[in-house]
């Protein structure tokens, strides 16, 4: 079901003044269908359950206010750590097709536009996918960015080993890595990402290195088993969540935070260089439940 359909589907419920069992039951199924998942939905009903036996608001707007108060609670955002004047690596970690690629690329040119950060690299370090170094190169060449590779098939950890030594040769303020993200292996997964981080975390140690995760919007709850996969294997510091827009449902972003305690740093909108925002949890929930 679509986002604009989910939310006329609250409109119109919240707008028939009615408080009864069905409507409470209507309510649920229509956040579950949001993605924020099913106990989350449950609690969040019984708490405006909770509101109108209290003769809590029965109006659309100030029920809607409690929504996002409800919801809110549970949104976590932070932006990544940018430590100026030194070296900083920002892994970035997804499966194969939510946008990594492209993410990365607005990565740069955010950091470059907003926070006027002229030295960056960028490190193609998913080496299973010929697609993906070409992918990355191309958007070197556009962004006019080195892009640190080696042939497909290579060592992982010996790009990001040559890009890191690159880095502080040019003198880089960050690297923008890439990684592979091949779930159906999760094993391989977590030993070649424990490998990845063993060689930054050697070189640049904790203060200036982040671990971010980007998620497709449209693949619900199947966004929360990634967030746990990585999670595990590496640590995440961050996510960006890709392919926002008025097909998207989103809302697994409250259940990640909620139950992983990982916070939103950017949402992604479009497909041009610029679409790349700081993750803001009023602007998400409004879009979530009235767009």
């Amino acid at each position: 079901m679509r986002k604009k359909n989910l939310a006329l589907r609250l409109k119109e419920l919240l707008g028939t003044g009615s408080r009864d069992a069905d409507y409470f039951e209507e309510l649920e199924e229509i956040l579950i269908e949001a993605d924020i998942g099913p106990a989350l939905a449950m609690e969040v009903v019984g708490e405006l359950q909770k509101e109108a036996g209290r003769g809590g608001p029965k109006d659309r707007d100030r029920t809607l206010d409690v929504l996002k108060r409800l919801l809110g609670a549970s949104l976590r955002t932070e932006q990544p750590r940018l430590v100026r004047g030194e070296l900083n690596v920002f892994l970035v970690l997804g499966v194969n097709g939510v946008g990594k690629t492209t993410t990365i690329a607005k990565l740069a040119e955010f950091y470059r536009r907003h926070e006027q950060v002229s030295e960056i690299l960028l490190s193609a370090a998913d080496t299973y996918r010929a697609a993906a170094i070409d992918q990355l190169l191309r958007w070197g060449e556009r962004l006019k960015l080195p892009v640190i590779h080696q042939d497909s098939g290579a060592d992982p950890g010996a790009v990001i080993f040559d890009s890191l030594s690159s880095a502080r040769a040019r003198g880089a303020e960050l690297v923008l890595a890439d990684t592979a993200g091949r779930l159906h292996n999760k094993a391989h997964l977590v030993k070649e990402l424990g490998k990845v981080d063993k060689i930054i975390r050697g070189r640049i140690g904790d203060g200036n290195y982040q671990k971010l995760l980007v998620i497709d919007a449209t693949t619900g709850q199947n966004a929360l088993k990634q967030a746990e996969v990585f999670n595990e294997a590496v640590g995440v510091d961050a996510i960006v969540m890709a392919k926002y827009d008025s097909t998207a449902k989103g809302g697994v972003a409250v259940a990640i935070c909620r139950q992983l305690g990982i916070p939103f740093a950017f949402l992604g909108q479009g497909e041009k260089l610029e679409d790349l925002r700081p993750f803001d949890a009023d602007f998400f929930l409004e879009g979530l439940l009235t767009a």
